[in-house]
């Protein structure tokens, strides 16, 4: 959530740079409900102090054995109008939230202004595509011949766009999601999580899904009781770990790391990569997410960048990485970038993780703060998240890049000790 000082201060700087992402902001709407917001709040403060004044002739006046029926008329009035004018603001203030509560982060300084995914910058590359002396298959007809990826059981049993992995398949998707957090525990300094998978509204409008992006998730209404939510990422639950405290400097940075599976309905994205295993309902993910004091959050983006990296990097699969354009950014992002790692099938690269800087945005909502010594009173953190990495697309690509003219598929090396030393899936 945006500092509502900011809006009452620089209303038209946030509206043109939220212009710059694509949004726009009700200018209008708020500049009216701020008006009435001063007006009434300061007609509600006159009427505190009139009551109060009117309360104490009231004890003046019995005391002087004063007949004090009028002027307990005249508080009861001047009551009733006070909780008139507190309804009121409470009404506009409500307005106000809900405003907030749907205006995406400001994008830093430093990203580059575009107005969608054709428009973000190619930062670096990293490793050289594969050049095959065979017809290359994609990592659905890969997976099929064996039955080791079965869509039509997944869609007899859940519907379009859920999987089912068998045999070596399912046990390279489980090789991939442990060694990706051995790495991440052992090499980069994250500590490991199991959360639930399960979780209420707050958690999610703590991390910028709701109400916005309501319609992209997976709800269980329960009668008598809050709805709960399955997690799109496991982002929400280690994000919200921290939430509604005070941190100590020395607890800083935190960081974790989870896999989860995550849950998805990919609203508007019909008719889009329906083949394979790139757009599903559920995927497994494993997420980093750090909780870092604000003077170091750029150098915790390069970090959870290096991080996805690495695991790129020791399973051999190129990539390039892109720098996210304002409008490519998502909703609590000031910052991010993309790594996309090469799939052959597709002579192209698509999207394996996102790192995000998301500031002190999501803190303010989860009311996260630390205590600065130098600043003398708590302050808000700033939050990151990074996907290292999506472990299905990870699987598509270990799939296609190592794939062999018989239909075989070599494992990368560092993937060996997960597989019980075998070489080669045939």
């Amino acid at each position: 959530m945006l500092d509502p000082k900011l809006l009452r201060s620089n209303l038209q700087e946030v509206a043109d740079r939220l212009a710059s992402r694509g949004f726009a902001l009700n200018f209008a709407r708020i500049q009216a409900l701020e008006e009435q917001r001063k007006t009434v709040q300061t007609r509600t403060e006159a009427l505190q102090a009139e009551r109060n004044a009117r309360s104490k002739s009231i004890g003046q006046a019995r005391q002087r054995g004063v007949d004090i029926a009028p002027l307990m008329a005249n508080v009861e009035n001047t009551v009733s109008q006070l909780n008139e004018n507190k309804a009121a603001l409470d009404k506009i203030q409500a307005e106000l939230e809900a405003i907030l509560l749907g205006i995406p982060n400001l994008p830093h300084e430093s990203v580059p202004i575009g107005e969608g995914k054709d428009d973000n910058v190619e930062v670096r590359r990293w490793g050289t595509p594969r050049i095959f002396d065979f017809e290359i298959k994609d990592h659905a007809a890969i997976g099929a011949k064996f039955g080791w990826v079965d869509f039509e059981t997944a869609a007899k049993l859940s519907g379009a766009r859920f999987n089912f992995l068998r045999g070596p398949i399912a046990r390279l998707h489980r090789a991939l999601a442990q060694f990706m957090i051995n790495l991440h525990t052992s090499e980069h300094g994250y500590e490991e999580a199991y959360t639930p998978y399960l979780v209420r509204a707050p958690a999610l409008q703590a991390t910028g899904q709701l109400p916005t992006f309501e319609e992209d998730l997976f709800k269980i209404a329960r009668e008598g009781e809050d709805d709960l939510y399955l997690i799109p990422t496991s982002e929400v639950p280690l994000t919200n770990l921290a939430a509604g405290q005070i941190l100590d400097a020395v607890q800083l940075p935190l960081k974790f790391v989870a896999h989860t599976p995550c849950f998805r309905s990919e609203a508007g994205a019909s008719g889009r990569d329906t083949r394979g295993m790139f757009r599903l309902y559920q995927f497994d993910k494993v997420e980093l997410v750090q909780i870092v004091e604000p003077s170091k959050s750029n150098e915790a983006l390069e970090d959870l960048i290096a991080s996805a990296e690495r695991v790129l990097q020791l399973l051999g699969l190129p990539y390039r990485i892109l720098a996210l354009c304002t409008g490519d950014l998502g909703f609590s992002a000031f910052k991010s970038y993309d790594l996309e790692v090469w799939i052959p099938s597709q002579d192209k690269y698509r999207k394996i993780s996102s790192c995000s800087n998301c500031g002190d945005f999501p803190a303010r909502r989860m009311q996260t703060r630390f205590r600065n010594p130098a600043a003398g009173k708590p302050e808000l953190v700033h939050t990151l998240n990074g996907t290292g990495l999506a472990v299905g697309r990870t699987l598509m690509a270990v799939l296609e890049n190592y794939q062999e003219a018989d239909g075989s598929i070599r494992i990368p090396p560092v993937l060996k000790p997960y597989m019980g030393g075998v070489d080669i899936i045939r």
